[in-house]
C-alpha cells in the first residue's frame, strides 16, 4: 500500500513527535525528531514521512499530500489525541477509501476506547508496532496481524493477539536516511543541544521503574534491548557523511547509561570518528564511565533528577539516592561534562516544603541548564493508577495540556492545590536562573560566542512570552 506516516498539525509549537521526550509546548520552542515514525518509514518501501508541527504544515497541506496514498499512519498521544482525531476525520472526509491507523502509547494502553472515540480510524497498533505496521502496509489480512486492533464488519474493535517483543534490534533499518529524505533538519532544535543536531535510538526499554515515566510502562518495556555497537557506529558513520552540517548527535534511549560497558564501547568508537555527542543518563554513572565518555566526545548529559527530596524519590521508585546524585553531578562538573537537569513538581508526597527543598537542591548542584515540568499522570502508568485510586486526579477533567497546548497541573493533594503546584514552576525557574552567579555565567557564555548570544536572546524572548501565556492560562 502507498503509505504516508504522519505527525499531524497540532498546537503551535507543540512538540509531540513519536520520538519526543515531551508532549506539550515548552518554555522555549523546541522539536525532537519523530524517530518512531521514521523507523516505520524505513521499514515500508516508497513511503513518506510528514512531520507537520516543526515544518509549520497545515491540515490543508496534509490533505492535499494524502491524495497520493492508500494508507495513513499517525502517531498520537494523550495530549494530542483530540486534534489527531480531527485530522483523521478530515482525511476520511476527503478520501473515504483511505485507511487510517494510529500508533503510540495512548492507543497501545486503550486500543478499544481509542477506536470508539475515533470513528474515522480503521485500526490501532499495540506496544511495539514496527512490524505490525509493516505487515499492514504489505496488504496482509488484518485478522492475521499480531499486535493489531481493528474494526470488524460490525464496526466493533477486533483484538488480535499481542506481538512478541523485538529482541534483535539490529533487525531495524537506520532512521537517519529517512531524516535525509523527508525532513529539514534545520527545523529541529533543542535549547541545550548544538544546532543542527540529530537524535535517534540505540536501544529500547529502561531498567528503571519510575512510576511516572510513560515509555517503559507502555511501549518500551523494562528490559533494555540494544543495537550492537557495530550497528550503531555504522549509522553514525553514515550520518556524518550525509549531514556534514550536524554539530551534535543525541542518543534518545530512555537511559543510555543503563549498560555502562556498552556505553563505554560506543564512546570509544565515536572518539575515533571525532563526533560530539550527548545522551540521557541516570544520576548514578560511575566517574570511570563518565571519564571514558568525556574523553571520546561526550559533551552533555540529560539527567532526570526529578526531586531533591529523598522520600519523593522513593515514592516514585527512582532508584537513586540524593547523595549519589550529588556525587555524580560533582564528577560531571570536575570532568567538564555539561548537564541539562530535569525536575518534576507535584509528584506523590509533594508539599510546599519539598518544593523548596528541590529548588535549593537544584541551585546547589547547579546543572548548566534545567527543565521544570509538572507531574503528568499518563494513562498506563503507575502514577495514573495511584492518582485515580487516591483521589489525586479528577478523572473527568484529567487533561494534561490546556487549549494552547501548555501543560497544566492535573494532580492535587490534601495540603497542596493545583494552583500552588502550577505557580511553583515559575518560581523555580526565576530562582535558578536569576541568581547572580548563574546570570554571570550566562553573560560570560554569550560574550564568548556571538552565536550563543543570538540564541540566548531568542530563548529569553520565548521564555518570557511563555511565562505570560502561563499567567493567562492561570487566569482563564
Amino acid at each position: 500500500m502507498r503509505t504516508l506516516f504522519l505527525q499531524a498539525p497540532s498546537f503551535d509549537g507543540f512538540d509531540g513527535g513519536a520520538g519526543s521526550r515531551y508532549q506539550a509546548r515548552r518554555e522555549i520552542k523546541s522539536f525532537w525528531y519523530p524517530t518512531w515514525l521514521a523507523q516505520l518509514a524505513a521499514l515500508v518501501p516508497d513511503s513518506k514521512l510528514i512531520d507537520a508541527p516543526p515544518h509549520g504544515l497545515s491540515q490543508a497541506y496534509v490533505i492535499d499530500e494524502a491524495k497520493a496514498y492508500d494508507l495513513v499512519v499517525m502517531h498520537t498521544s494523550t495530549p494530542s489525541f483530540r486534534e489527531d482525531v480531527k485530522m483523521a476525520e478530515a482525511l476520511k472526509a476527503a478520501y473515504p477509501e483511505i485507511k487510517i491507523g494510529l500508533v503510540g502509547a495512548k492507543v497501545a494502553v486503550d486500543p478499544v476506547g481509542s477506536l470508539d472515540a475515533a470513528p474515522s480510524v480503521d485500526f490501532v497498533a499495540g506496544a511495539e508496532y514496527d512490524f505490525t505496521i509493516k505487515e499492514v502496509a504489505e496488504g496482509r489480512d488484518w485478522k492475521a496481524i499480531d499486535g493489531l486492533v481493528h474494526r470488524g464488519k460490525n464496526g466493533r474493535a477486533q483484538l488480535n493477539k499481542p506481538r512478541a517483543i523485538l529482541d534483535n534490534m539490529d533487525q531495524l533499518p537506520f532512521v537517519t536516511p529517512i531524516y535525509r529524505r523527508d525532513l529539514d533538519i534545520s527545523k529541529y532544535f533543542i535549547g541545550y543541544l548544538k544546532h543542527p543536531y540529530l537524535s535517534f535510538y540505540t536501544g529500547r526499554g529502561c531498567k528503571s521503574r519510575c512510576t511516572f515515566c510513560l515509555w517503559p510502562q507502555t511501549v518500551g518495556g523494562h528490559k533494555y534491548r540494544t543495537r550492537s555497537v557495530e550497528n550503531v557506529v555504522e549509522e553514525i558513520r553514515w550520518a556524518v557523511k550525509a549531514f556534514p552540517e550536524v554539530k551534535e548527535i543525541f542518543f534518545d534511549d530512555d537511559t543510555f547509561t543503563d549498560d555502562g560497558p556498552r556505553a563505554e564501547a560506543i564512546a570509544r568508537e565515536l572518539g575515533k570518528i571525532g563526533v560530539t555527542w550527548s545522551c540521557n543518563a541516570k544520576a548514578n554513572v560511575s566517574r570511570q564511565t563518565l571519564k571514558v565518555m568525556r574523553d571520546n566526545g561526550l559533551r552533555l548529559l540529560l539527567v532526570g533528577y526529578e526531586s531533591g527530596n529523598q522520600k519523593i524519590l522513593h515514592n516514585i521508585k527512582k532508584g537513586v539516592l540524593v547523595d549519589v546524585a550529588r556525587r555524580f553531578t560533582r564528577d560531571c562538573h570536575e570532568l567538564g561534562i555539561q548537564i541539562h537537569g530535569t525536575f518534576i513538581l507535584g509528584l506523590p508526597g509533594e508539599t510546599k516544603e519539598t518544593i523548596e527543598e528541590t529548588i535549593r537542591f537544584a541551585c546547589e548542584i547547579n546543572p548548566h541548564t534545567l527543565q521544570v515540568s509538572l507531574a503528568a499522570p499518563y494513562p498506563g502508568t503507575e502514577l495514573y493508577r495511584q492518582a485515580v485510586t487516591n483521589g489525586w486526579l479528577d478523572v473527568a477533567n484529567a487533561e494534561l495540556v490546556d487549549e494552547r497546548g501548555v501543560q497544566v497541573a492535573p494532580l492535587h493533594y490534601p495540603n497542596l492545590s493545583h494552583t500552588e503546584v502550577f505557580d511553583s514552576v515559575e518560581s523555580f525557574y526565576k530562582r535558578f536562573y536569576f541568581r547572580g552567579s548563574k546570570v554571570m555565567s550566562i553573560v560570560g557564555e554569550m560574550v564568548r560566542s556571538p552565536e550563543m548570544m543570538r540564541r540566548r536572546l531568542r530563548e529569553g524572548v520565548e521564555f518570557f512570552s511563555f511565562l505570560h501565556e502561563r499567567q493567562a492560562a492561570k487566569v482563564s
